[in-house]
């Protein structure tokens, strides 16, 4: 039941806003804004409102939909965990590198780097599972050979950045996906899963970002900062510039594979193909109905997208022990132990969940989304609404370094915004998700721009500071994009 109490139902959501641009720390952002909207509920009573605060983050598990999803990401991290530990990254990172060495001789030195390159973009796409394990590999795995054809590492940063959130919001089959299903849902959208298939559709910076770095690297052409790096390592073969202070990774950011263990790739590959495969057929399982009809949309809106991501992960968790076990490279015990750990590197995002949907909740109790669209509906057209979502999402990840934590704000309001202005609840989502990539791309405390520097060593600033004008390009072409969709109310 949502309460009608005005103006003040925009206190929480500006709470979290204002604090977490201010002090930049999300957690504390998020739960001053949730315990001043129960505050609110409680008329102002504090013991009161402690105590509903507190129910309030409990209700979360409630729901069947959010436990599981929250579930699904603690079991992710385990994934990620064995497939390390069993030297599945290893062994797909010395099967590239034997690729290379391979073709090295049969291409000149630009159609070396432009194959590199490319292959970088692709290792990107295929490790859509974790951004974070996505950026390490490629910089890890590519700055060898980039150094060797002196390529400037601001480029490879460019590269990993560019294809690790941004195609994991693209394939959603992974962490990303059922944390914002799970937003979705806190909004009783009939349809979580069609609603952000469709809204991966309509999310034009990911798409821009990917196609940008690919042009770039094609035609050979850069600009701004990146140029002059790029001039900086072809003449004077410095792959950083002087007085640059380069990241590097510690041992923490990644689980090394097992000492003695034969690194293969099959132990990465196989268990993220029985991800991506369990999640398709659990998805068709559990949409599947005897009366009918059973066409591909209609059982992608009856299916359960957290059941279906948390019965794959669970699949594809057995595929590794199935390999670990039959290769003899772990016993039972020690796979507990790895298993265990790397649920415990997914708690911060586990955590970052429950906060996320304890605001959804209560905006939608509040009827914050209602009461701004009906505040906005005189000097608001419904035109403007997806470009306007699209910039204030990117800007406060900009400011705050999160794209995870502008979701959580974010969708709490263009729901039920765009549901009251008649704008398209897809398209208003979509804006969301980009800006939230688009202003994580840009700013310099984005976690992920961070360990793209580790992993590529190079100096953040000059990481930065290169990918903006590309991100720019983008993110001005998105905003043009969801312009022109608003006036013709797509």
């Amino acid at each position: 039941m949502e309460n009608s109490v005005g103006f003040l139902s925009l206190l929480p959501p500006l709470i979290a806003i204002g604090l977490a641009l201010w002090t930049r720390q999300v957690f504390l952002a998020l739960f001053l804004g949730i315990a001043s909207g129960f505050l609110i509920l409680a008329g102002g009573n504090p013991l009161q409102g402690a105590i509903q605060t507190m129910g309030g983050f409990v209700s979360v598990f409630e729901s069947n939909y959010n436990t599981e999803i929250i579930i699904f990401t603690l079991l992710i991290g385990a994934l990620i965990a064995l497939i390390q530990r069993a030297g599945g990254v290893e062994g797909f990172v010395n099967r590239v590198l034997a690729w290379l060495q391979r073709k090295a001789a049969n291409a000149d030195g630009k159609g070396q780097r432009k194959r590199v390159e490319l292959l970088a973009v692709l290792t990107g796409v295929l490790i859509f599972v974790e951004s974070n394990i996505s950026t390490l590999t490629v910089g890890t795995l590519y700055r060898p050979v980039t150094d060797e054809l002196k390529i400037p590492r601001e480029k490879l940063a460019y590269i990993a950045d560019s294809t690790c959130a941004p195609i994991c919001i693209l394939i959603p089959l992974n962490a990303w996906g059922a944390y914002i299903m799970g937003l979705l849902g806190e909004q009783n959208l009939e349809s979580p899963v069609s609603t952000l298939v469709g809204a991966v559709a309509l999310n034009f910076y990911p798409m821009l970002a990917v196609a940008l770095v690919i042009l770039v690297i094609v035609t050979g052409k850069d600009i701004g900062e990146m140029k002059r790096a790029e001039a900086r390592a072809a003449e004077e073969g410095k792959l950083i510039r002087d007085g640059a202070v380069p990241m590097i990774a510690g041992e923490i950011t990644m689980m090394s594979a097992k000492a003695g263990v034969r690194p293969k790739a099959r132990n990465m590959i196989l268990p993220l193909a029985a991800l991506v495969v369990l999640m398709m057929v659990f998805m068709l399982y559990t949409g599947w109905s005897s009366e009918g009809p059973n066409g591909i949309m209609d059982l992608a809106d009856r299916a359960s997208g957290s059941k279906s991501v948390l019965y794959a992960v669970c699949g594809a968790i057995l595929v590794s022990v199935i390999l670990n076990k039959t290769q003899g490279i772990m016993g039972v015990r020690e796979m507990v132990d790895v298993i265990l750990k790397g649920m415990s590197g997914m708690l911060p995002l586990a955590l970052l969940m429950v906060f996320a949907f304890a605001l959804g909740s209560l905006c939608k109790d509040l009827g914050t989304g209602l009461y701004v669209a009906e505040q906005a509906k005189p000097f608001l057209s419904p035109a403007l609404v997806p470009a306007l979502i699209f910039l204030i999402s990117a800007f406060i990840a900009f400011s705050t370094g999160t794209s995870w934590g502008t979701f959580a704000i974010m969708i709490a309001i263009a729901v039920p915004l765009a549901q009251g202005l008649d704008t398209t609840v897809t398209l208003a989502v979509a804006a969301a998700l980009g800006g939230g990539i688009f202003g994580d791309h840009c700013s310099p405390t984005s976690d992920t721009s961070i360990i793209t520097s580790m992993a590529t060593a190079n100096d953040h600033i000059d990481h930065v500071r290169t990918q903006l004008p590309y991100a720019l390009i983008g993110g001005a072409i998105t905003t043009v994009l969801y312009l022109i969709l608003g006036v013709l109310n797509v």
